[in-house]
């Protein structure tokens, strides 16, 4: 119970935290409605970072959602032309999280990085399908340990500012391991194929937890 209502935060957040519990003793010393505002705001910064715990099916013939949030899109797509794959057909799940849900970012499957590419770009709103191609973002290409290979893109939205990146070229992780965050509403794509899509558009999916597809 008390790690529901407390749970851990990402590093990420210390320093945001750090800065709102001072910004809000400063304007308590002046102003006990401001205050209460910024109490507020501080308890949206704490749950915001939250790192909870996730338990994954730890079955390599499903992908699970690389993130919280809502599915905006199912759809039959050509691979990233920054990862080379213009001319490869995947079918690609895109999960839209607001700023309410948690951020931190996990691998659907266990596998290996390949390749970590990142490309600065706009901070358009992260639903609109344009984001894909403008938006800042960074390109994860993992061949999973059946030898198949997907890609994972975190993509920067309207307000997020800063990807986050935990993992390294040529590293090795299991199924809902965690490979970084986005700050601020944000979105991840996920890239496969010859699979069973057993998730559904407009669906709410939980990060490391909720399946995507099958074998």
């Amino acid at each position: 119970m008390f790690n529901t209502i407390f749970p851990k935060i990402h590093k990420e957040g210390y320093k945001f935290l750090a800065i709102s519990i001072l910004a809000t003793f400063v304007v308590l010393f002046f102003s006990q409605i401001l205050g209460a505002l910024f109490i507020i705001i501080t308890i949206w910064v704490y749950y915001f970072f939250r790192d909870p715990e996730r338990y994954p099916i730890n079955d390599e013939n499903y992908l699970v959602s690389p993130a919280d949030g809502l599915i905006t899109d199912i759809s039959e797509r050509s691979g990233p032309e920054e990862l080379r794959l213009e001319n490869t057909s995947f079918t690609r799940i895109s999960v839209f999280m607001n700023v309410f849900n948690c951020h931190v970012n996990r691998i659907p499957s266990s596998g290996k990085i390949e390749e970590i590419f990142y490309k600065p770009g706009k901070f358009l709103n992260a639903s609109l399908d344009k984001a894909s191609e403008e938006n800042e973002r960074n390109y994860f290409k993992v061949k999973l340990n059946n030898g198949e290979e997907i890609v994972i893109v975190q993509i920067a939205g309207l307000i997020a500012r800063r990807i986050v990146c935990e993992v390294e070229q040529n590293q090795n992780l299991k199924q809902g391991d965690r490979i970084g965050m986005i700050r601020f509403g944000s979105r991840v794509d996920v890239y496969f194929k010859n699979k069973k899509i057993l998730a559904k558009l407009g669906q709410n999916v939980v990060a490391g937890e909720s399946l995507l597809a099958s074998e």
